[in-house]
């Protein structure tokens, strides 16, 4: 079979599995993005990235930031982000895949054990295929079998660091990690913990500085900009000798062209926006708790932690026609199957982003109630 024969071949098997992903135009109320602030196309981002343009912050890097690609801008961000989420250092990089790919295949050495949530972000595994540290996972949010995974690992000799890996919001499930009591673990085994805060920074914490903000234990965090942030990059925070060993030996940060000092001037744009209004967070934290409301009234879903709210179909082919069913009623909102997710939990992803107002929330989750029942 020719190569092209070949590729066509797959996608067919995609097409028959309706698993097939395409690229679509965004349509309709936004309930699908991780704009959770609405800063994306907000005046205050417009506003900033003129005044940027203005003094003369370049649009590319150029290169490298080992290079001539570092710029003035970058270093202004990384020692606001290291004040406003209260570690030693900061590093600014294109955007959170590469960054886990970096911190995962860096810091972990060989000898070391990195313990990971079932249903970390594919990025994280990502880095730890790259990374030369043992792994092993851990049944989703359960401390108890993280404390079992890192104790079966010293039984058998291991001796090294152990890095316990999560995120504090999950992207698909919409809960929180147990901070508390991993936290407690960290301490207990004189682990690392690497936090994903993607969808908590600016959401949760004060100032949204995330749920990992007053840990006890040494945290390595890592807080996305193109989501609540509303640019683009990705922020690690840790120890000052853990960023200057990302520099020095990170290969998806030594040789990538740098972000560009346009969007780092807009990062910062925001973070001084969630230091100085209030209201942006506490807007937030009002759709989601409509969006809980509304859920459970039309839906009778409980136990909602985030912003993130799934509606699990099932099987993929009628999770893909209640999407379709709800993008054609107005609302912007995905079908997401596996293998993103695992097998038979097939579902809408609703996002509560800063576009939409509390009565469009509820019309929402009344159309998905309808359109369940067959009576829309």
């Amino acid at each position: 079979m020719s190569l092209h024969g070949r590729l066509a071949g797959g996608l067919a098997a995609l097409e028959t599995r309706h698993r097939l992903r395409r690229l679509l135009p965004a349509a309709g109320l936004d309930f699908a993005s991780n704009d959770y602030l609405g800063l994306a196309t907000s005046d205050l981002m417009r506003e900033a990235a003129c005044a940027a343009l203005a003094r003369g912050v370049p649009v590319g890097a150029g290169g490298s930031r080992l290079l001539r690609g570092n710029h003035s801008e970058h270093e202004a961000l990384e020692a606001q982000a290291a004040r406003f989420f209260g570690t030693e250092a900061a590093l600014y990089m294109g955007g959170g895949f590469q960054a886990n790919q970096a911190l995962f295949s860096t810091l972990p050495a060989p000898g070391d054990l990195i313990v990971h949530d079932a249903l970390i972000h594919a990025s994280a595994h990502e880095g730890m295929r790259l990374g030369r540290a043992e792994m092993t996972s851990f049944a989703h949010n359960d401390v108890a079998s993280a404390r079992q995974a890192i104790a079966a690992w010293r039984t058998k000799g291991g001796r090294g660091q152990v890095w316990i890996a999560v995120e504090t919001v999950y992207s698909m499930e919409g809960d929180r990690a147990p901070l508390a009591d991993l936290d407690a673990l960290a301490l207990e085994t004189e682990a690392v913990l690497i936090v994903d805060e993607a969808h908590a920074t600016g959401v949760f914490g004060r100032q949204g500085r995330g749920l990992a903000h007053d840990l006890r234990a040494e945290v390595l965090s890592l807080h996305t900009c193109g989501k609540a942030l509303g640019g683009s990059g990705a922020l690690i925070c840790g120890p000052k000798v853990m960023i200057d060993t990302l520099i020095n030996r990170a290969r998806p940060f030594i040789f990538a062209t740098a972000p560009a000092p346009l969007n780092a001037s807009l990062v910062q744009a925001a973070l001084t926006a969630l230091e100085r209004n209030p209201d942006l967070q506490a807007g937030a934290q009002s759709r989601i708790q409509a969006a809980h409301k509304a859920a459970h009234r039309h839906l009778q879903i409980e136990g909602l932690a985030s912003q993130i709210i799934p509606v699990i179909v099932g099987h993929d082919t009628p999770t893909m026609e209640l999407a379709r069913a709800v993008q054609a009623a107005g609302f912007d909102v995905r079908g997401i199957r596996p293998p993103t997710i695992p097998r038979g939990t097939a579902r809408l992803r609703i996002s509560i982003t800063g576009h939409v107002m509390p009565e469009q929330i509820d019309t929402l989750f009344g159309t998905v109630a309808a359109l369940q029942r067959g009576t829309a």
